[in-house]
């Protein structure tokens, strides 16, 4: 289990880099600014969003559940769901994204909505940025194609589960969802807490990387000849080695489908799966988990959910705009801020997230009759949930931007000292 965290958190830290790299990517274009600005402006403007009310609630029925309008508060909200998520990703080096699904549920989006609306963020940030070129020399095309032939099929079968659930029962819906992310940040949070004060006195551990030693299943499954092969690592071994294309196939099926199902990238399910299940070294999974989880989301994110009415953009251009702010202040706070104070903070905004939509669970039981619980008593739980999860990430949150405010003269003289050294190493 222990090994099984660990290749989480790396999956997690490598997918942070990159959406790290994106960002600044995105920052650092103008023409990129300019769009986002212009996109982003009547979605400020208060007077519109007040004219767009006025509109119908909903376009279409179950099966359109695609808002016309956002209320000030909701839009706003994402911004700060950003934010927050972006404060983890940059400060923390590990992704934010868990939080995403869990926090827009809390705002009162419907879970399906949440998915799609989650996925397309991802998407939108990935084809904004400029950075995966400099991934693709760890992207092995191979690897890549059958990982996306399987992910293609994953990503389509838990957008049909999820719309599925969705039309024969909402509340069901936002059931399964919020279920599966009681197990995973369940499983997360306690061994990232865990993991806190295991290593908080221990300077020298690291939980980053994963074996690049053979594992006991990735030389069995290597030694199956079936048809296609695919070569490789030859950069790790004289040689190289050598999976089945079916193997790889599979663990895209499992990734796209989990990714569809929570409207995550699907990352921190492929490290585990291709280093300690098929035994492919660390570089070459990162690259291409990478390169997948663009393509996963797009896919998912327009196929399965834009094109039924699930995907909230105005949501979605709230969370990018707070996520770029985030990203930078967190990245820049790393510098004066304590690691085990960051493990702790992230632990605790894992364990929000679980207890949120643990305490969302009576309720929707209630409402599909299986246990009796009275209105006022139901909303008591569920309002305890949302206040605990969102407490607990505007502490992390402000804590942060507090941290990074009070230190930006040391932060500057740093700055201004590696400009220095920058330029004497040039003189020299």
């Amino acid at each position: 289990m222990r090994n099984l965290y660990n290749s989480l958190m790396h999956a997690a830290r490598a997918h942070a880099q990159w959406e790290i790299e994106t960002s600044v990517s995105i920052i650092k274009n103008r023409k990129t600014l300019l769009i986002l600005f212009i996109m982003a402006l009547p979605l400020l403007i208060p007077a519109m969003a007040h004219a767009a009310s006025t509109l119908p609630a909903f376009i279409g029925g179950k099966s359109a559940f695609g808002p016309s309008y956002f209320s000030a508060t909701t839009f706003y909200g994402s911004i700060g769901v950003g934010i927050a998520a972006g404060l983890i990703t940059g400060c923390i080096g590990a992704g934010g994204g868990f939080v995403i699904t869990p926090a827009l549920m809390s705002l009162g989006v419907k879970g399906i909505l949440a998915v799609g609306t989650d996925m397309f963020h991802i998407f939108a940030k990935a084809i904004m940025g400029t950075t995966l070129h400099k991934k693709m020399g760890n992207v092995h095309v191979g690897l890549a194609i059958a990982f996306l032939v399987g992910s293609g099929l994953g990503v389509t079968g838990g957008g049909k589960l999820n719309r599925a659930l969705f039309n024969y029962n909402p509340v069901m819906s936002d059931f399964v969802i919020s279920s599966i992310y009681v197990v995973l940040l369940g499983f997360l949070g306690i061994f990232a807490l865990s993991d806190y004060f295991r290593t908080r006195k221990d300077v020298s551990s690291d939980a980053h990387g994963g074996p690049e030693k053979m594992p006991a299943l990735g030389a069995k499954l290597q030694n199956i000849n079936l048809a296609p092969m695919i070569k490789f690592d030859e950069h790790v071994v004289p040689g190289g080695r050598k999976i089945s294309g079916v193997f790889v196939a599979i663990c895209g099926a499992v990734t796209g489908l989990l990714a569809s199902i929570l409207g995550v990238g699907g990352g921190f399910v492929t490290f585990p799966m291709f280093v300690y299940g098929l035994g492919i070294s660390t570089a070459t999974t990162v690259g291409t988990d990478i390169f997948q989880i663009i393509f996963t989301a797009g896919y998912g994110s327009i196929s399965q959910y834009a094109v039924y009415g699930y995907v909230f953009y105005t949501l979605a251009m709230g969370m990018l705009l707070g996520s770029l702010l985030g990203i930078q202040i967190g990245a820049i706070t790393t510098k004066v801020v304590p690691g085990s104070q960051i493990k702790a903070f992230y632990a605790l905004a894992i364990l929000a997230g679980f207890v949120n939509r643990l305490f969302a669970l009576p309720v929707k039981l209630s409402q599909m009759g299986y246990i009796s619980l009275s209105v006022s008593a139901g909303k008591t739980i569920n309002t305890m949930g949302v206040w605990l999860f969102f407490g607990l990430i505007f502490v992390f949150a402000f804590w942060i931007i507090g941290t990074f405010i009070v230190n930006i003269p040391k932060l500057r003289a740093e700055s201004a000292n590696d400009v220095q050294v920058t330029k004497g190493g040039v003189t020299q």
